[in-house]
């Protein structure tokens, strides 16, 4: 089922395996909590670089980092397998409202890195999660990877498209 997507899409999650004979897929979100994906009845999945309209016919949390569910028309472990690897999208439209503070990953792409000495450290292409804390990867002149932390990061302004930071453009 394909319409036009949404303008924006945020990923979150992807299509891992088969799971079972009756078209199920084995889902590994990529939300803070594993059941956060069962709140969209319709997910975006992305296919040869384009994205496509499915509706979930049923979903349920199968273990506290992974998702089962059967999209409308899947009827077969056939049919599931031809999901593997694939992207599942929501549009950010659809999200929960953040609180003060707060902000999601997707908003944070491409935003502008700049130290507390105005240099423009580069660009967010990605956050990595190591356990500890949030990493911002930022790709400028080359690339640094910056620890998401207060002491670090001392604002976060969207609306301008800029995140300041306490760090020296030598690291």
């Amino acid at each position: 089922m394909s319409r036009k997507p949404p303008e924006k899409l945020v990923v979150m999650g992807r299509i891992a395996a088969p799971f079972g004979v009756k078209g199920w897929v084995k889902v590994q979100p990529l939300t803070a909590q594993a059941r956060n994906l069962l709140d969209y009845p319709v997910w975006w999945v992305e296919r040869d670089g384009e994205w496509h309209r499915h509706e979930v016919a049923a979903a349920k949390v199968q273990t506290s980092n992974a998702v089962v569910a059967q999209l409308a028309g899947c009827e077969d472990r056939e049919a599931a397998a031809a999901f593997r690897g694939r992207s599942i999208a929501v549009p950010r439209s659809e999200l929960p409202r953040t609180q003060a503070g707060e902000h999601y990953w997707a908003d944070l792409i491409g935003l502008a890195v700049v130290n507390g000495q105005s240099q423009e450290l580069g660009r967010i292409t990605g956050i990595l999660q190591t356990g500890a804390n949030d990493v911002l990867v930022v790709e400028g002149e080359r690339e640094r990877l910056i620890p998401f932390i207060a002491g670090v990061v001392r604002e976060v302004d969207v609306v301008a498209g800029a995140v300041r930071v306490e760090w020296d453009s030598d690291y």
